[in-house]
């Protein structure tokens, strides 16, 4: 139980790094600078040209996710109703950071093409923490 609540409270700490840290550098000429992407600099480009669909994505993304790693603490520290438990469950199921890092990792590829996209060490930080929260989210409590 130490460890897993040691494993939450690493990633509670990491999960806002990763937030904030390069996931993608991406330009459209070799000669050019290349710009740093993260998961908060594309929400507030996102911001500028959809603000709903920014919200969701934030909300899918970055707060259902953390959410969900703390009602994971919860569970491990005491057992919840059935109540409570339904409700981790659906946030785990719209808490959708796995599927914002594959969209990640789809546009990287795709964005070859367009120009030039190179992985920062945030993206694999992401990848990792994403990872993590989903393996716990997977064993059990004893």
């Amino acid at each position: 139980m130490r460890v897993r609540l040691g494993l939450i409270a690493v990633l509670a700490l990491l999960y806002p790094v990763a937030w904030t840290a390069p996931l993608l550098r991406a330009g459209f000429l070799p000669l050019f600078g290349l710009s740093e992407i993260s998961v908060l600099s594309g929400l507030a480009a996102l911001w500028e040209t959809d603000r709903a669909l920014a919200l969701l994505v934030a909300l899918l993304a970055i707060v259902l996710p953390y959410l969900k790693l703390l009602g994971l603490a919860l569970v491990t520290v005491r057992p919840l109703g059935s109540r409570a438990h339904a409700t981790l469950q659906l946030v785990g199921r719209l808490a959708m950071a796995d599927v914002f890092l594959i969209a990640v990792y789809v546009a990287a590829v795709k964005g070859i093409g367009v120009g030039r996209v190179e992985t920062a060490w945030g993206l694999y930080l992401f990848t990792i923490c994403v990872l993590a929260a989903l393996i716990l989210g997977w064993t059990r409590v004893k």
